[in-house]
């Protein structure tokens, strides 16, 4: 199975530096995509999730390990020392974490790790579905039952998040893998917060009936600076070609 994808990572309209970090690397076994978005303040946020991109894609590359999601959580344990430890040793870097998203893809296989409030998404057979569940307090309000999607879509609070990479010297990524019918056209999108505080998934599933990878792409962009752009939005689209 052969892929294609394209990529997108901008400050936005109102932040004045870009946070997030992106990489997309062709490997021998499959294609793998990593996606971080960055807290912390001044230049600490940026240097966590760059310096997340780079340990994740070296360990995982590194890794002799047959087993992908054992890698992708080696992976995320190293990113996480890595980041803890910078942050621990300078005033400046003090308190900095990231979100992290980790998707690789082999043959007829899938899998991805998930930390924080970016997300993954598959799009398939015309529908919308959402691989992970944030770490967040609106996300644990509508799982409480005091919120729905449609008011957590627009709560004040909706970037608290409640889990993220390097807060703390341990973590728990969440882990899964799903099986891709190699007949049939998938898609699967890795955002930063960036475009889920500004395009509700309804609407997503909608763009990704445009098919074209690069149409799909530019629409994406266009509406969330139609809407401000608030944040900086990065994101990952990665398509199977039969």
């Amino acid at each position: 199975m052969n892929f294609i994808y394209t990529t997108v990572s901008k400050v936005g309209l109102i932040r004045s530096q870009n946070e997030d970090s992106i990489g997309v690397f062709k490997t021998n076994d499959g294609i793998l995509a990593i996606v971080c978005d960055g807290l912390g303040g001044s230049n600490a946020g940026e240097v966590a999730s760059q310096l997340s991109v780079d340990v994740i894609y070296k360990k995982f590359n590194e890794s002799a390990q047959p087993d992908y999601i054992e890698r992708i959580k080696f992976s995320f344990l190293e990113a996480n020392k890595a980041v803890y430890e910078k942050s621990v040793s300078s005033p400046a870097m003090d308190g900095m974490s990231t979100t992290a998203e980790v998707l690789f893809i082999k043959d007829d296989k899938a899998y991805w790790g998930h930390i924080g409030d970016s997300r993954i998404y598959m799009f398939r057979n015309n529908k919308l579905e959402q691989l992970t569940k944030d770490h967040s307090l609106v996300q644990k309000l509508i799982d409480d039952g005091v919120l729905s999607n449609e008011e957590a879509f627009l709560h004040p609070n909706r970037n608290i998040i409640t889990r993220a990479l390097g807060d703390d010297g341990l973590i728990e990524v969440d882990l899964d893998k799903l099986d891709i019918n190699s007949g049939t056209e998938s898609f699967f999108f890795v955002c930063t917060d960036g475009v889920t505080c500004t395009i509700e998934n309804s609407e997503l599933e909608e763009i990704f009936k445009l098919s074209d990878i690069h149409i799909i792409s530019r629409r994406i962009s266009s509406i969330v600076e139609e809407r401000g752009a608030p944040d900086n939005y990065s994101y990952v689209i990665i398509s199977n070609v039969s």
